[in-house]
């Protein structure tokens, strides 16, 4: 079997030497300066790259290494980057995972820690090809049209919507402000059968109660003071396709006697006109609000409840889709990235960890909004966690060395009880030196436990 390509950037000849010897089970390909590094990138295409800041022209500084850094990324942005360096420390480090460093490591280097990073370099760059892999032959994460999800419970939603759509029966959709309602009432009319007919939407409760039935139905000329033509309605205007009724739950009681008249014998009359007009249009319902509760308190008809929920479907919130926030945030960086902030390509780990972290109380509309602010903010080519505005609270909870770390203590301890406490078997175990064992235990607080 082939071995991995890693492409270790290390003007250090001595330690290119020992890491090379250290990493027997990967083909090591060592480049000492950024040409070298950029001709074995395009060679070979390593999947995870070591890369030294302190690279010559500029061996005592930072520059050179962050300029093939950004180059590496621009040319294969799906490669690893980890990168390695003594030079300042703290400050390099934010400065590497800003411009799109997978991982950071400060020298001096201890190869069994960094072998671990490394090795979970390459594990991650072969679960997102796999994924990616899958995406194709499933035709991508959009579904229903327009919908971008992986998650279980909108993938059900999307594939009930698609049955729904080969008939003419209304359909209500209730989730919370920002879910995607209105873009689930698209995806049906689009797998309809009446796909070439209009989409026509209106939400109810963005209109004053006084005008929300000429808005409906229409008027004819003289009908009222003002009315100086005579004026199709939203329903008239959807004949032949669909018409989306949005927030329905704010349909006044006496408009909704009109709505449901309408419903039950498909004609309507336009303010002021005696004429009753035929439409044949399909109906989708959206609300946020809680319909049955309102039908118990008298806020809304149970007949025209009935009505309108033939089928229901619920979306749930952001929170509920596993793994959509990343997924969302990186299609609305692609989609708005080229047109406000061309520069930026992609999400800085730190950035996915707290999005991923966030409970996003708008939903998709929130996080669509904070991706907007943050590419027009960011200095970088990635967004971090700071231009999300997400770098306090829970955020920090979930970055990625929170993360490795409460992995690392959940491996130590369950290693440590296997071995009944004993360093040597403890360290088999975990494929590690005890020396970095040790390490691990006293930057964790662990002693204790052995």
């Amino acid at each position: 079997m082939t071995k991995p390509i890693l492409l270790v950037v290390e003007d250090d000849a001595g330690l290119a030497r020992q890491l090379r010897w250290a990493y027997e089970d990967y083909e090591v390909v060592v480049a000492g300066d950024r040409a070298a590094a950029i001709e074995a990138l395009r060679l070979h295409e390593p999947a995870v790259v070591t890369l030294d800041l302190g690279l010559p022209p500029d061996p005592d500084g930072t520059a050179e290494g962050f300029a093939t850094l950004a180059e590496i990324l621009s040319l294969k942005p799906d490669t690893k980057v980890v990168v390695a360096s003594g030079h300042d420390a703290p400050e390099s480090a934010r400065g590497a995972i800003a411009r799109g460093a997978w991982d950071f490591y400060a020298k001096p280097v201890d190869i069994d820690t960094l072998g671990l990073i490394v090795a979970r370099a390459f594990h991650v760059h072969a679960l997102e090809a796999e994924n990616a892999r899958l995406s194709a032959l499933s035709g991508g994460d959009t579904v229903l049209g327009g919908l971008v999800t992986s998650a279980p419970e909108m993938l059900k939603v999307a594939r009930t919507v698609e049955r729904v759509a080969q008939t003419d029966v209304s359909l209500l959709v209730l989730g919370a402000s920002g879910t995607g309602k209105e873009l689930v009432a698209q995806g049906l009319h689009d797998a309809s059968r009446r796909a070439k007919g209009p989409f026509v939407a209106i939400n109810c409760a963005a209109i004053p109660e006084t005008l929300l039935e000429s808005e409906l139905f229409g008027h004819e000329k003289g009908a009222f003071t003002g009315a100086i033509r005579t004026v199709e309605g939203k329903i008239e205007l959807a004949s032949g396709g669909t018409l989306f009724l949005d927030e329905i739950g704010d349909v006044p009681l006496p408009l909704q006697v009109k709505l449901l008249r309408f419903l039950q014998e498909r004609v309507i009359e336009r303010i002021g006109g005696r004429r009753a007009i035929p439409v044949d249009v399909r109906i989708v319902c959206a609300t946020h609000r809680n319909l049955e509760a309102m039908v118990a308190d008298g806020g809304f008809r149970e007949d025209l409840w009935y009505r309108l929920a033939e089928m229901v479907v619920r979306l749930p919130t952001l929170a509920e889709r596993p793994g959509d926030a990343v997924l969302l945030a990186r299609h609305f960086l692609r989609r708005h990235a080229p047109a406000i902030n061309p520069q930026v390509k992609g999400l800085a780990p730190d950035a996915a960890d707290a999005i991923a972290a966030a409970r996003w109380p708008g939903n998709v509309r929130e996080l669509e909004n904070r991706i907007k602010r943050a590419i027009i903010m960011a200095e970088g080519k990635t967004l971090t966690a700071e231009d999300m505005d997400l770098a306090g609270g829970d955020a920090h909870a979930l970055n990625l060395r929170s993360v490795r770390e409460a992995a690392d203590r959940k491996a130590i301890g369950e290693a440590l009880v296997r071995a009944d406490g004993n360093i040597s078997q403890t360290a088999r175990l975990l494929g590690i030196s005890r020396p970095t064992l040790y390490d691990l235990l006293k930057a964790y607080g662990l002693q204790d436990a052995v």
